[in-house]
């Protein structure tokens, strides 16, 4: 008879055994893009349920590429771009709160923040809503709180992490002389309470930003030399890859109450790129990508010995240059889909489809537990003073339909915009002259109108540009 230890080991139970990794057809991906060949360990692709967005090459300057998802096939060499930066874009990142509004990270020191149109744009977008300079040096590291609006961290080469509000484009929070040496990666915990950040000086930190303290440390969770890479798990444990001193690539589980021990270290190979985590919480699923390498590994992480089980491996041919990971809302239920990743190679990008496959053609709602929606569950100033507030979740059953385009407005807090004291000795200016509260309304209601006007006509112009491509294309 087999001790039950046994028994237990020989099969573990788990819905994600057979979890099952697929390229789209060939038509479904995004074909003739110049992808970035700037060496810095980002992902180089971030998507949403509405588009994906891609660091590209770019003459004199920095750009990136920005698709709606429904837009597969060859793009258009003249394709329009979002260039606003003068060095090239190291790190882009979609805001969780509004699918329009993505944030760029630059070599140029600066971070952006744009809005995208659902339409395809006539020319590139070069203007961002907000331009947000504080670092010294590049920016390399650009990440949104997941649950307060307009909360944006940065993190450049500086060794300086900055909290904005993107609302209003200010500094929040500059966190200095936390970190001695080139700043790894940066994540935030689930309610954004907390981070964790990896540094060149080979220590794993959590930092409450907002009391900027350093709560827990560890000295070289992996002893080798290269990138360490740590991210937050749902329930606070803390995940890391890196490098053992023989130069072999590891995983690690660690609990922050015991940061001395890890839970779990595992040796996997020998192969040098940094190993780029992506976590979904729903599932407890980590996926792991290595920049160069050909293949993602995926792991689940459970509160069982060995803690760390691994899963499967998707592999293919050809090298990754860089991976972009959907959210779950934007994930096709009615096909069990848990995950989608989108490759980047040299010159494409190829969506990655995990599936568990199921019998059942009805919701499979131990796959889908509710998620994080799109709506914030704080406000900056909330967060700011110290609330701290879980996702707010939506249900999947029915599927995800992303809102239509909502405008992200800034507030530039000013001190010129200090009303006067009341009383006579006002001076009448120029400027001041007595316009009447309705012709002030009727000229405000003619701009918007006016840009009514313009947005219909690019759009026009962008139908017509697209029709005039099928209508050549047909006749070659």
């Amino acid at each position: 008879c087999t001790p039950p230890a046994m028994s237990r080991r020989v099969v573990r139970q788990s819905k994600f055994r057979h979890v099952f990794g697929q390229p789209v057809k060939a038509d479904q991906m995004y074909e003739d893009i110049r992808v970035s060949k700037v060496t810095w360990d980002s992902s180089f692709c971030a998507v949403n349920p509405k588009f994906v967005a891609i660091i590209v090459e770019s003459g004199g300057g920095g750009a990136f590429m920005v698709l709606p998802l429904a837009k597969t096939g060859r793009v258009d060499k003249n394709y329009p771009l979002v260039t606003g930066h003068t060095a090239p874009v190291l790190d882009i990142d979609w805001c969780p709160h509004n699918d329009n509004v993505i944030a760029s990270a630059s070599e140029d020191t600066t971070v952006m923040v744009w809005q995208v149109p659902d339409y395809v744009p006539v020319r590139n977008i070069t203007e961002p809503v907000v331009t947000l300079e504080g670092h010294s040096k590049r920016v390399g590291i650009i990440s949104w709180h997941p649950t307060a609006r307009n909360v944006l961290l940065s993190a450049g080469c500086d060794n300086l992490v900055i909290l904005w509000n993107v609302g209003t484009g200010e500094m929040l929070l500059a966190l200095e002389d936390m970190h001695t040496d080139l700043i790894y990666n940066v994540g935030w915990n689930r309610n954004g309470s907390l981070l964790v950040t990896t540094c060149k000086d080979k220590k794993v930190r959590v930092i409450d930003p907002r009391k900027q303290q350093i709560v827990a440390e560890k000295d070289k969770p992996h002893d080798g030399a290269r990138p360490i890479r740590a991210i937050f798990m749902a329930d606070g444990k803390i995940f890391t890859t890196g490098f053992s001193k023989m130069s072999e690539r590891q995983l690690g589980l660690w609990d922050l109450k015991n940061f001395e021990e890890p839970i779990a270290l595992q040796e996997m190979d020998t192969s040098n790129g940094v190993l780029l985590p992506f976590y979904d919480s729903d599932s407890s699923i980590v996926y792991l990508c290595g920049k160069g390498d050909s293949s993602i590994r995926y792991f689940e992480i459970t509160d069982e010995a060995p803690y760390v089980h691994y899963l499967n491996t998707y592999s293919s041919k050809e090298p990754q240059r860089g991976m972009g990971f959907m959210p779950k809302r934007g994930l096709d239920v009615s096909k069990c889909e848990i995950a989608r990743f989108f490759k980047l190679h040299e010159r494409k990008c190829e969506p990655i489809v995990m599936t568990v496959p199921r019998k059942s053609d009805l919701f499979q709602d131990d796959l889908y537990p509710d998620t994080p929606g799109p709506e914030p569950a704080l406000e900056a100033d909330e967060w700011l003073s110290g609330k701290d507030a879980e996702p707010i979740l939506i249900s999947l059953r029915d599927g995800y339909v992303p809102v239509k385009n909502r405008e992200l407005k800034v507030i530039k807090k000013n001190i010129l915009d200090n009303k006067p004291p009341p009383g006579p000795r006002r001076s009448h200016s120029t400027c001041d002259s007595d316009i009447s509260q309705s012709a002030l309304e009727e000229v405000l209601e003619q701009i918007r109108v006016l840009k009514e006007t313009v947005q219909a006509q690019e759009k026009r112009i962008s139908d017509l540009e697209n029709k005039l491509c099928q209508f050549t294309n047909g006749t070659d």
